[in-house]
């Protein structure tokens, strides 16, 4: 008897450990949490600022909101100075970050942060770490950011590069919605 020919397809990967934890390439730095959600007959909350002292080690000096509208991208972006600290407030948000730091013990790696009510909802982005966000609903989606410095308007600190950039080895369009 023969063996059976193989199926089409292609084996599936492992993407989280048994305890939820991602498979993929973290950079150095970079924290996410899912914040304690409370939820009752009449709605929700989440918590945005609790004081966690390894999520807040640096005081809140500055807080706004942002939105992306559905299939559109915001970045990239890195800081020299200031650290962020983004908290969703409504939608379902791809943040891509690419450590361009020279020494990095994470230094080339991207990795991808899936900002959604379900799960992570908070994520810090180091100083230097290049960053973009990607609205992959169909909703405008809100994020509230609680960075580590003001805003600066006559000298703002952030370094711009457009999303296709050269610079920066990632190829944004294959992670872009297709509506």
């Amino acid at each position: 008897m023969t063996d059976p020919a193989p199926l089409p397809g292609t084996p599936d990967v492992q993407t989280v450990t048994s305890t939820g934890r991602p498979t993929t390439p973290t950079i150095d730095g970079v924290i996410t949490r899912a914040p304690v959600t409370h939820v009752d007959h009449r709605g929700s909350l989440h918590e945005i600022y609790n004081g966690d002292p390894e999520l807040w080690p640096e005081p809140v000096t500055y807080v706004y909101q942002t939105s992306v509208f559905p299939g559109q991208i915001k970045g990239w972006a890195r800081h020299e100075v200031k650290v962020d600290r983004y908290t969703l407030a409504t939608g379902e948000l791809l943040v891509l970050l690419f450590d361009g730091r020279a020494g990095s013990p994470t230094e080339g790696v991207l990795q991808k942060v899936m900002l959604t009510p379900r799960a992570v909802r908070h994520v810090t982005i180091p100083v230097g770490v290049w960053h973009m966000i990607i609205n992959l609903g169909h909703e405008e989606a809100h994020v509230i950011n609680l960075p580590t410095e003001r805003y600066h308007h006559e000298r703002p600190d952030r370094i711009l590069l457009p999303w296709d950039s050269p610079e920066i080895p990632v190829d944004v369009r294959q992670f872009l919605p297709k509506f």
